[in-house]
Parts: C-alpha cells; sequence; structure tokens
C-alpha cells in the first residue's frame, strides 16, 4: 500500500507568489479592523478579477475628513474604480474590500502601515495627507462584476450586460450602427443616441472616442455593455466633441450591427465590403481551400454611370458562373474577395486594374487600366473529393489532372499559382502507399516531378534558396537524379553560389554522358556570368587605388547598360528536356524579383488574403 501511494503522489507545481500576497505578510492583529455600518445585499463578494466600483472617505479617529469622493465631503462625485488583482490599492482595502457585499457600507480602522504609511507603498498622496496617523475608511460598496481589461493601464475596461451572437468582432475598417448613451463618473447624463436611427461611424476614422472604439472593438453583433473610459482615452471626435474636464466617462452600448469591410491588400486599393450576411461563421465556412464555386456576378466601370459590362443574370442566360478556385480562371481579385465570402453573402468588390482585368482576358468594353466593381453574390461552394476509397490508378490519374493544371498555370507565368497545385499533390502523397513495385517505381518518379517542378516556380519567383531546398529532396534519395542536378546547379548560379552550381554541372556529365550538351552550354553561361560580375567590379573601382596619398578616390561611373546582365537567357539549356518529359521541366528564372512571404506557401494570394482577416501567420491549408 505503501508503494501505491508513493507512486499515486504527483509532485504539486509551486504557485509563484505575486506581489499582493508578498504585501498582504505585512498584516498584523489588529492593524485592520472593520465595522459595519450597513448591511449589504446577496452571498456574493468581489474576487480577483472583478471591477469594484466604491465611495471612499478617509477621516482622522476624530471626525475630521482627510480625503472623499462624495462630493458633499470635498469630492467631485466620481466613485473609485478599481479591477481586483490588476489595480494598485493601498494595502487595507486589498484585503477589506474582498469582504464586502453589493451595497454594504463599512468602517476601516487602519494603521498607517497598512493605508499610505507602508513601506514602499504603491500609491502616493501629497505631502499634507497624514500617512503616519491611524485612520478610518469609509467605504460604500456600489457594485461589482466580472469585466474585460481592454487596455493595461485599466484605462478601457468593459462590463457585458448582454452576451452577443457569434464571435466576429468590428475592425477597420469596418462599418458599425450601435445605440450609444455616455454617462459621466457621477452617473450624470451626456448624450443619450437611443431612439431614431443608431450612431453609424466607421471603424479606425476617429469618428469616436478612442476609448470607446476599442471597447466596441471587442464587441459581437447584438451585445450590450458598459464601456468604462478614463480621460486619457477620451479623444476628441464628430460623435463626442467636448471632452475637457471630464475625468472618467461611462459608455452604454448596444452593437445593433456591423458591416465587414476588408481592404485586402492593406493599401486600400482592393476593397470587399459585406452587403447581405450569409450563413456561417466566418472564415470557417469561407471557401478557404481550392473549391468549386457558383457565383452570380455583375461587372461595373466606376465611371459616373456605373456602366455595366458584365452581368451574369443577364449575359449568361441567368446561369451562375462555375469555376474552381486556384487555377487562374478569373481576376485574381475576384478569387480573393470571394475566398472571403460566406454561402449567401452578397458583397460589393472595388478592384484596381492590376487585380482586375490588366492581367486578365478584357472584356471589350472595359478600357486598359481601368479600375472596376464586382457585386458578387456566393450561391455555394463543393470541396474537391479527397483520395480516401480511390485506389493506386485513380489517385495517379487525379494526379495527372492536378499537374496538368499546374503545367498550364506555369506557362501563362501564374508560378504562384502552379506551385500550389504541385504542393497540394505533395502533400497528399504522405497518404498514398504503394502495393507493388511498378507502383512504388512510378510514384517515386511522379514525386521526383512534382519537385523539380515546385524548385522550378521557386526559381521563376526569385526564391533560389527554396528552390535548392525542393532539388535536395529528390536528391536525398537520389544523389544521381541529373535533372535535380541540373534544376539544382541553376538555382545555385541565380543565387551566386558559382562554386556548388560548377559541381552539380559537372557532376551532370560524369553521371550521364547524354547530359553534356545542356551541362557544357550551362558552364557557358555559368563562365559568363562570373567574368561580368568580375567586369563589373574592376569597373566599380576602378581608380580607386591609383590616387596619391591624401587624395579622394571616385569611384568609376557604371553604364547602364553594363549595370545589366548581359545577354543572359535562362530559358535556353533549362527549357531541354533532360529526362524525356519536356512538359514538367519547367525553365529557370532570369534575376530574382523581390521574395515572398510565408504566407505564399499555403495558397497563392494568401498572405494578402490572411493579412484581410487579421491573421499573419496561418497553417490551414
Amino acid at each position: 500500500m505503501a508503494e501505491d501511494q508513493e507512486t499515486e503522489q504527483v509532485p504539486q507545481k509551486k504557485k509563484t507568489e505575486s506581489d499582493d500576497d508578498k504585501r498582504r505578510k505585512k498584516l498584523v492583529p489588529g492593524g485592520l479592523m472593520k465595522a459595519v455600518i450597513r448591511p449589504g445585499g446577496g452571498d456574493s463578494s468581489p474576487a480577483d478579477g472583478d471591477q469594484v466600483i466604491f465611495h471612499c472617505t478617509v477621516r482622522t479617529l476624530d471626525g475630521v475628513v482627510v480625503e472623499s469622493t462624495r462630493s458633499g465631503l470635498g469630492g467631485n462625485g466620481t466613485p473609485t474604480r478599481h479591477v481586483l488583482g490588476k489595480s494598485k490599492m493601498i494595502l487595507g482595502l486589498l484585503e477589506g474590500i474582498p469582504t464586502m457585499q453589493k451595497g454594504e457600507i463599512a468602517m476601516f480602522k487602519m494603521k498607517p502601515e497598512l493605508h499610505y504609511g507602508e513601506e514602499d507603498c504603491p500609491l502616493s498622496v501629497s505631502d499634507s495627507f497624514p500617512v503616519d496617523a491611524e485612520l478610518h475608511f469609509e467605504i460604500e460598496m456600489i457594485d461589482f462584476s466580472k469585466v474585460k481589461v481592454i487596455s493595461e493601464d485599466l484605462g478601457v475596461v468593459k462590463k457585458v450586460t448582454d452576451e452577443g451572437q457569434g464571435w466576429e468582432s468590428p475592425r477597420e475598417p469596418y462599418e458599425v450602427k450601435a445605440w450609444i448613451s455616455a454617462k459621466a463618473g457621477d452617473e450624470k447624463l451626456i448624450l443619450s443616441h437611443t431612439q431614431g436611427e443608431p450612431v453609424c461611424f466607421t471603424f479606425g476614422n476617429s469618428e469616436v472616442p478612442k476609448g470607446l472604439e476599442m471597447g466596441i472593438g471587442t464587441m459581437s453583433r447584438g451585445e450590450k455593455a458598459v464601456i468604462y473610459v478614463s480621460k486619457h482615452y477620451l479623444t476628441k471626435s464628430p460623435f463626442m466633441p467636448m471632452v475637457d474636464g471630464l475625468e472618467e466617462v461611462h459608455f452604454e452600448v448596444e452593437l445593433v450591427h456591423f458591416i465587414q469591410v476588408r481592404d485586402m491588400l492593406g493599401d486600400g486599393r482592393l476593397i470587399k465590403r459585406r452587403v447581405r450576411d450569409g450563413r456561417g461563421d466566418f472564415p470557417m465556412d469561407c471557401p478557404l481551400h481550392d473549391s468549386l464555386l457558383r457565383v452570380h456576378y455583375k461587372g461595373m466601370l466606376l465611371n459616373e454611370g456605373k456602366t455595366v459590362f458584365y452581368d451574369t443574370r443577364v449575359d449568361n442566360d441567368g446561369q451562375p458562373l462555375e469555376f474552381s478556385s486556384g487555377e487562374g480562371l478569373v481576376p485574381e481579385g475576384l478569387e480573393m474577395c470571394v475566398r472571403l465570402m460566406l454561402p449567401g453573402e452578397i458583397s460589393l468588390v472595388t478592384c484596381p486594374p492590376d487585380y482586375a482585368y490588366d492581367k486578365f482576358a478584357r472584356p471589350a468594353i472595359v478600357p486598359e487600366g481601368a479600375h472596376v466593381q464586382w457585386e458578387i453574390e456566393l450561391l455555394g461552394f463543393e470541396m474537391p473529393k479527397d483520395w480516401e476509397g480511390f485506389n493506386f490508378r485513380e489517385i495517379m490519374a487525379d494526379v495527372e489532372k492536378i499537374k496538368g493544371t499546374g503545367n498550364r498555370l506555369f506557362k501563362e507565368g501564374k508560378y504562384e499559382l502552379a506551385r500550389a497545385k504541385y504542393e497540394k499533390v505533395l502533400r497528399e502523397f504522405n497518404h498514398v502507399h504503394p502495393q507493388d513495385d511498378d507502383e512504388g517505381k512510378e510514384f517515386a518518379d511522379t514525386r521526383n516531378l512534382l519537385h523539380l517542378n515546385v524548385a522550378a516556380c521557386y526559381l521563376k519567383m526569385g526564391e533560389c534558396r527554396k528552390s535548392i531546398e525542393a532539388c535536395n529532396k529528390v536528391l536525398d534519395g537520389n544523389p544521381v537524379h541529373v535533372k535535380a542536378l541540373y534544376r539544382r546547379g541553376m538555382a545555385y548560379m541565380s543565387a551566386g553560389d558559382f562554386e556548388e552550381a560548377r559541381n552539380d554541372f559537372n557532376k551532370m556529365m560524369s553521371i550521364d554522358k547524354s547530359s553534356e550538351p545542356n551541362a557544357k552550354a550551362a558552364l557557358l553561361k555559368l563562365k559568363q556570368k562570373e567574368q561580368e560580375i568580375e567586369r563589373k567590379a574592376r569597373k566599380q573601382f576602378k581608380g580607386l587605388f591609383d590616387k596619391r596619398p591624401g587624395e579622394i578616390a571616385e569611384v568609376g561611373a557604371i553604364d547602364k547598360e553594363e549595370d545589366e546582365v548581359s545577354g543572359e537567357n535562362h530559358e535556353s539549356g533549362d527549357s531541354k528536356d533532360l529526362d524525356g518529359d519536356n512538359e514538367e521541366d519547367h525553365v529557370a528564372a532570369d534575376a530574382p524579383p523581390p521574395r515572398r512571404s510565408f504566407f505564399s506557401h499555403l495558397w497563392p494570394t494568401g498572405r494578402r488574403v490572411f493579412r484581410a482577416i487579421g491573421v499573419e501567420r496561418c497553417s490551414i491549408l
């Protein structure tokens, strides 16, 4: 039995002692005495995390008032407000307040070390305050309740009176409708907008005080709350232009409605405005993954007459448009916004030309460089079938179909979309188990081909290091894979790692004599690139060391044409087929464009879409 008991004993994690716990050790018998003047109601008392609101009057033992929150005793009439466990409080109240009930009035008699005379007291008082005297603190507990602390300095605190629906809250630049009334700290009404039309404002435009907007930004649709805002967060605004002299304002808010408005690119050019709510929860029920989408849409020019250039209900015999996302079949701006819609939702999208028709087949009536507006209704979407229950042949047939789509996208220059297609298959391959040697060889060959296609996409996107990593996934399993060596060599060359590139090209020739023409062409290109860099360096520093001591050398100017890579055409060698598969062996990149962020790995425009919904890093795809 003793052994069993020993085994069952689990070492308890020692609770970290808070600063308040350390202060409580200073309490001594007789240092704090409490007398109830008027009992409170109920059987609950405040606890850590509760906001307490109380009036406080401090007197000497012979009854002289030292200070008070009450207007009749020299105060401003505004009760004190603290959040237990977060606010700085004198030790006597830290211990005494949690013993009170709502409506109770009590007198606390405190020794100096229990109020402002405490050594290292976290609060300061004026020099005239009798810190060394024993004092009476008369406390009336007005209210206490659970609250949400919105600002760390407790300048904005929210008390929920009625829970709302859903979890989505307004954010910039949502359009908000709410009933709002405001009272001063002494409960005097300042303003009231609870009848007629609700208050309407655009979140993030400073149309309401900063603290009020911060509080509303934590509310859900239909929620009712009291938002306590201190003077530091009472900024002037059209809603409340007069804030001078106010120490604190209590805003009673009912969030009636908000319209989701999303800045999809973060620069104000591609804006999605929800006109009608859809079904389900955002964003869990949105078609974030590649799906078959059904939409009705109307396209309009942003001219004075809002000229309609296409309407599925008119120009498509009333039939909706069906398309698969992730395949570049519609303008990029339209697809980005549809991915963030719920079934049944209607949204109005304002789109710049580079995300509309400048890079897509442009309707005849749409001029080049035109900004457009789409009114889109998402009727529904279907997720693609997974491979559960498929046999190997059915899986490989589906792979060929997806790979073919990726190849088309690559040829169209849509490298991000192409990469997403290849990587989708590679993820699914983790759950595929070939049953015999023939299936195993076909599976391995296809997987290697997909990795090399991913490498080609990264190279076109200027991501040389990621292209090298993709090639290494092939070479780790097959160190003599000629095409992988060639692709990695081209990536090394683009990254400026010339020695590694030379090694890969030489290794190609030692493995497969038929690859010599391609390898020698690559080595020639490598030599030209090295010579070009050396020539540019000599030109750059020409005359730098030819001056006499004390003279300032001038850096040689570089002709514009010599500052560019001379006569390179990376496609000349890489477009050739090294193992008999032209379609999948994509060409390498020229000079790298700016690097893409982590979201490019999820799905092509994911980094912009997830930024638009407030999620900087996501791995759901």
